[in-house]
């Protein structure tokens, strides 16, 4: 089976629909987190998820927006939960606040986190994948959070970050997203990271527009 992976999208439509057209036909789609935040467009970027069957997972953007307004957010990131919370109607909001904090999909051999597997709201870059995050008779274990695209290989399987949709934080602006091929006849799953051009200057002008902090948008200029 083919699986798109993504995470991070945080409201941000033009590197989504981006994404979608570079990752061509997949199986099923997986999602990280993070649909909405920051960006402008989080009602259309929960209509597009959701309209694509992605199996997704709840992110702290998403957590804030439906529960706790991200008390502990800096500015930006307020401001973000602020104008997704003034966008989004009764379903969107109901949607976010129904998404789990953790998925197996595959009869279980691919595990969906935020964060980590012991806290969603952790950081765990790659010189903190291990092979004690995968459980027993998973395959890959796919997470968000960071923003940054990277993947392991242990003995017992895959620990995997496709990197942001919508805020690449590598320094590299484009849209990140991974395409998992999981073999049916058990052989070791086939990991494939991508990038993608999308119009930022749209971003910026949309972010100007919604009266959210300019950098928003500035900033993606950079892949930060």
């Amino acid at each position: 089976m083919r699986f798109g992976i993504i995470s991070d999208i945080h409201g941000n439509l033009p590197a989504f629909e981006a994404v979608c057209e570079a990752m061509g036909p997949v199986d099923r789609l997986l999602c990280a987190g993070d649909v909405v935040g920051y960006n402008p467009w989080p009602a259309a970027c929960i209509d597009r998820v959701r309209e694509l069957g992605a199996v997704t997972v709840r992110g702290n953007h998403d957590r804030a927006v439906a529960f706790d307004g991200g008390r502990r957010f800096n500015s930006m990131a307020k401001a973000g939960v602020r104008h997704a919370r003034e966008e989004l109607g009764d379903v969107d909001m109901e949607w976010l606040r129904s998404l789990p904090t953790e998925q197996f999909v595959a009869d279980g051999r691919i595990h969906m986190v935020h964060g980590h597997p012991e806290d969603p709201d952790r950081y765990t870059y790659s010189s903190e994948f291990s092979a004690s995050m995968i459980g027993e008779g998973v395959e890959i274990v796919m997470l968000g959070h960071t923003h940054v695209q990277e993947y392991r290989t242990f003995e017992g399987g895959i620990v995997l970050n496709p990197g942001s949709v919508g805020q690449p934080r590598n320094g590299d602006p484009k849209a990140a997203f991974a395409v998992v091929e999981l073999d049916e006849n058990g052989d070791s799953p086939t990991v494939m990271e991508h990038r993608v051009d999308y119009d930022i200057d749209r971003v910026i002008e949309a972010v100007e527009e919604a009266g959210l902090p300019k950098q928003i948008g500035t900033r993606l200029q950079a892949g930060k």
